[in-house]
C-alpha cells in the first residue's frame, strides 16, 4: 500500500492534505521559502479546493512579518542569474544539481530534499525564461540595476517574471527604484504572493 506521506508533486490537493505536517511544510517552502508561511498554510488543512488553498496562501504571504518576507527573498536568485550566482541558464542547460536527480549514496529523505531544491531551481529558470533572449547590453543593465536596487533596499529585486521579457523586468526595476521603502515593501509582498500562487498551481497540478 503506498505511503500517502510520500505523495509526489502533482498528486493533487488530496495528496497534499494527506501529507504529514512536516512534509506539507517542506512542499510549501518550495513555493514561498518562509517557515512562518509554510506553518500557517499547513495548519489550515484540509482544503476543499485549490482556490481556498490559493487564497489562504496569499493571505499568509501578505500577513508575514518583514523578517519572514526577507527569509523568502533569500531563496530567490537575482533576475538574470542562476541560483548559484552565475548567468541564468536556459531550460535546456540545467545542471545535474538542478535536475532533481539524487546522487549515489543518498537516503530517501535527502533525495526528497534534493528533488524539492531542483524543482524550485527549475521553476526559477522557467519564470525568468524571458531573460534568455536578452542581449549583453540588457543583461549588463539588469546586473547594474540589481546592484542599485540592493544598495537602496537591502534585498534582492523580486518580480513575478512569468511572461515578462528582460526589457520589461528592467523597466519595472528602474521604476521601483523611485519607491520609498514602505511602498516598495507593499510591492514586494504583492509580487511574492503572485509567485507563490503560480508555484502552488504547479505543485498541485491544478488551476487555482
Amino acid at each position: 500500500m503506498p505511503n500517502v506521506n510520500s505523495a509526489p508533486p502533482g498528486a493533487g490537493l488530496a495528496g497534499f492534505n494527506a501529507l504529514s505536517a512536516a512534509e506539507a511544510e517542506a512542499e510549501l517552502l518550495t513555493c514561498c521559502a518562509s517557515r512562518a508561511f509554510a506553518r500557517e498554510v499547513t495548519a489550515l488543512r484540509p482544503y476543499r479546493d485549490l482556490g481556498l488553498l490559493a487564497g489562504a496562501a496569499e493571505a499568509a504571504v501578505r500577513a508575514l512579518e518583514w523578517s519572514g518576507v526577507r527569509e523568502a527573498l533569500a531563496a530567490h536568485p537575482r533576475i538574470g542569474e542562476s541560483r548559484t550566482g552565475g548567468q541564468a541558464s536556459g531550460p535546456d542547460r540545467a545542471s545535474p544539481a538542478d535536475s532533481g536527480e539524487p546522487s549515489g549514496g543518498e537516503g530517501p529523505a535527502t533525495s526528497r530534499e534534493h528533488g524539492r531544491s531542483g524543482r524550485e531551481s527549475g521553476w526559477s529558470r522557467q519564470e525568468q525564461s524571458g531573460v534568455g533572449a536578452a542581449g549583453r547590453e540588457v543583461l549588463e543593465e539588469l546586473a547594474e540595476g540589481n546592484h542599485a536596487y540592493e544598495e537602496r533596499f537591502g534585498h534582492v529585486y523580486l518580480v513575478c517574471a512569468t511572461g515578462l521579457s528582460a526589457e520589461e523586468m528592467l523597466a519595472r526595476l528602474r521604476g521601483r527604484l523611485g519607491n520609498d521603502e514602505e511602498t516598495e515593501r507593499d510591492v514586494v509582498r504583492a509580487e511574492l504572493a503572485k509567485i507563490t500562487r503560480l508555484r502552488l498551481t504547479k505543485l498541485l497540478g491544478g488551476a487555482a
